[in-house]
């Protein structure tokens, strides 16, 4: 028995906010101390560090779920199955079901009851839950549906990650540019031909102040109180380069498989420069050069969507051959991810 993803399915949402949105921001920094750069400067060394040209934001009149159910209603449809044949829905967010314009983080009744509902599944055995686990949330979400099936407790899991990070910005903070809406799911099932899920790893660093790098805060300006998603970048990104590359070793190292066999890493779109930092820093532990082709990147048009960032971008490629990208059966891939608490996580497949 391996265990595969045998369906994906992703929504892209439809509202483009392009840099040059941001040209009548004021911003200030963690002390409330307007930044004196001219806002063109501020934006122009923003995407020559991110990447990001633009970003994907949910219309006003949707939340997380209503995107959430499309992917997972898509990949439902790709896996060929019948919904209520599913043992588990996990969803994996970080920021809940917010309405626009609204201060109040809805999880209550989980994401994962209120995808069920709409999806109108009648089995109660088909067991709804979330997680919140930083940015790596569909990664973990896609190897306790793995453990699920080992245990012999479930066969088919649908795993979603999606956020609207839109809705939990500050507009004075320069971070704010970062983030963006999406989501992206996939369905996990036993399956008899060769390939799947060979390894993983999973790790989470506190000991050194590393859980408060990414938190809710009060804006930069004079605050009501409301609180924003917020982070201490360069330690985000210096913890990054320096864990991540390790992990992600020991996974592969676990597979019985060798740096060379790797064809794609669908890394967490979280910042161009830092993805391109981390795998090189891979390789380089194996005294080998980054092929030009290894990863896979779309943080330039659909900025940092948080969970969605991986299983979208594999949806993508898996369906589009998205930016020349494109999969094989037999490829080994490798699924990973950074973020809040902070987390690290990685599997490899092999489709």
């Amino acid at each position: 028995m391996n265990i595969k993803i045998t369906g994906s399915g992703s929504s892209i949402p439809e509202l483009i906010q392009a840099n040059s949105a941001f040209l009548n921001h004021d911003f200030f920094d963690a002390e409330g101390v307007h930044i004196d750069h001219a806002t063109e400067e501020i934006i122009e060394k923003f995407k020559a560090i991110t990447g990001i040209q633009q970003r994907r934001y949910i219309r006003d009149n949707q939340t997380v779920v209503d995107i959430a159910l499309e992917a997972a209603q898509k990949a439902i449809l790709d896996a060929n199955i019948d919904s209520e044949s599913l043992d588990y829905i996990i969803f994996a967010h970080n920021v809940g079901d917010i309405t626009k314009n609204s201060n109040q983080v809805d999880t209550l009744p989980s994401l994962a009851s209120k995808v069920k509902s709409r999806l109108k599944i009648k089995n109660p055995s088909c067991v709804a839950y979330d997680i919140l686990f930083g940015c790596p949330g569909w990664v973990e979400g896609v190897i306790q549906a793995s453990a699920f099936i080992k245990a012999g407790i479930a066969q088919k899991c649908l795993v979603i990650g999606a956020d609207t990070l839109s809705r939990v910005l500050d507009d004075s903070d320069r971070d704010s540019m970062i983030y963006a809406d999406g989501a992206g799911a996939t369905i996990i099932e036993a399956r008899e031909e060769i390939g799947g899920i060979l390894s993983h790893k999973t790790a989470t660093f506190t000991a050194e102040g590393e859980a408060e790098f990414i938190f809710y805060g009060e804006a930069n300006t004079n605050s009501d109180g409301t609180k924003y998603i917020k982070m201490f970048g360069r330690k985000v990104y210096e913890f990054a380069l320096n864990q991540v590359p390790l992990a992600l070793k020991e996974c592969i190292e676990a597979s019985g498989c060798s740096i060379e066999d790797v064809k794609k890493i669908f890394i967490h779109q979280a910042n161009l420069k830092m993805d391109d930092a981390i795998i090189k820093r891979l390789y380089r532990l194996y005294k080998k050069t980054m092929p030009e082709t290894v990863l896979p990147m779309n943080i330039q048009e659909f900025g940092n969507s948080s969970v969605a960032t991986v299983p979208t971008l594999y949806d993508l490629v898996k369906k589009q051959q998205y930016g020349g990208h494109s999969l094989q059966q037999g490829d080994l891939i490798v699924f990973a991810s950074v973020g809040a608490g902070m987390n690290i996580n990685a599997i490899t497949y092999r489709v």
